[in-house]
């Protein structure tokens, strides 16, 4: 039986959660949740009062993690032997958690601002965590410009997520379309696991549909 349940959606973050597991490779079960009166049943808003997707609950030790970032984080560290996270005497470890939350803070808030067409001034960039988009994007991309990964270590669960910002973002026009990024979320969607849970989220989609 699966120690790990996982709440999503198919056309959600969940995706993201989603692709962490398969690279993870081990057992779980899928609970897919409908928009709307599923997500704020009592039932689950005990899982997460936000009512979103995507959480895991992880039973045989009684924990409920949502925020996708921090299950990608979690299933890393949970799971060390999978090497999906540096360890803790690795330099590299620096960078794991540096841009992953980095993706998780600026990288998500300032693809947000331009998805929504928020005009930030000049002289009020400096109150913000982003400052700018064109700050945010020349940081990431002057990191990955040195490797082929987010760890110098190879792939971790950091890709999972960063990669997940920059490739949703080249896709729908929310990320400048940098050699850098090109070339960095073309290793990624190559991965198996990623193109397992692609094809697991289309197929639910698809269902749903009916």
């Amino acid at each position: 039986m699966a120690d790990i349940v996982f709440y999503s959606n198919p056309q959600s973050r969940g995706q993201v959660a989603h692709w962490m597991l398969e690279e993870l490779g081990e057992p779980y079960e899928t609970r897919w949740m409908d928009y709307g009166g599923p997500m704020k049943s009592p039932e689950y808003l005990s899982v997460n009062p936000m009512g979103k997707v995507p959480a895991i609950r992880h039973k045989s030790r009684d924990a409920v993690v949502t925020e996708t970032a921090a299950i990608c984080a979690y299933l890393a560290m949970t799971y060390p032997s999978k090497g999906l996270v540096p360890a803790v005497d690795d330099p590299a470890l620096a960078d794991f958690h540096r841009w992953l939350f980095f993706a998780a803070g600026p990288l998500e808030t300032a693809l947000t601002a331009r998805s929504m067409k928020w005009d930030v001034s000049p002289e009020k960039s400096s109150m913000l965590g982003f400052g700018s988009y064109r700050a945010t994007l020349d940081a990431i991309e002057g990191h990955l410009e040195g490797g082929e990964f987010v760890c110098r270590s190879g792939f971790s669960a950091a890709d999972v997520y960063v990669g997940s910002q920059l490739i949703w973002g080249l896709r729908f026009g929310t990320v400048e379309p940098r050699q850098a990024f090109r070339e960095y979320t073309d290793r990624l969607v190559r991965r198996d696991a990623y193109r397992r849970a692609e094809r697991l989220c289309g197929e639910q989609a698809a269902a749903s549909r009916q």
